[in-house]
């Protein structure tokens, strides 16, 4: 199996000139895959504190709840690298609509925050509705 880890599309979208679109999808694509990462290295740490900040006791429920963020995370970001599609950007949407309406609902005041962590999803959103759209023009194009 030949793993083409830039992908032709990618290159194949320099010379067509589509650079910004490229550029959006792999930022999209680092967004998911550093997310898991982070968790991971912060698990007894921030993870562990926004959990604790939300009102859920230490305990195992922290780790299902960190590890399956962070598998979730990063099965979207290697979804999305290595086999992007409508779907694969309509997944992404929503899960990150689903953490989003979560810690919504926990920890409100995180819209509050200065640097934004749940602000920055709506042009994430944004960002993965037109993914989606380009997707499904390129695969009805085929």
């Amino acid at each position: 199996m030949n793993l083409d880890l830039l992908g032709s599309r990618f290159r194949a979208g320099i010379a067509g000139n589509q650079l910004p679109a490229l550029l959006l999808h792999w930022s999209v694509v680092a967004v998911w895959l550093f997310t898991a990462g982070v968790s991971v290295h912060q698990w007894r740490g921030q993870s562990s504190a926004l959990l604790s900040a939300a009102g859920i006791p230490m305990g195992h429920w922290h780790d299902w709840l960190i590890g399956g963020g962070a598998v979730m995370d990063l099965v979207i970001g290697l979804w999305l690298w290595l086999r992007p599609s409508r779907l694969a950007y309509g997944v992404a949407l929503a899960g990150m609509a689903a953490m989003t309406l979560a810690a919504t609902a926990l920890l409100p005041d995180l819209w509050l925050h200065p640097l934004g962590p749940l602000s920055k999803n709506l042009p994430i959103a944004a960002a993965l509705l037109w993914l989606m759209q380009s997707a499904q023009e390129e695969e009805a194009s085929k």
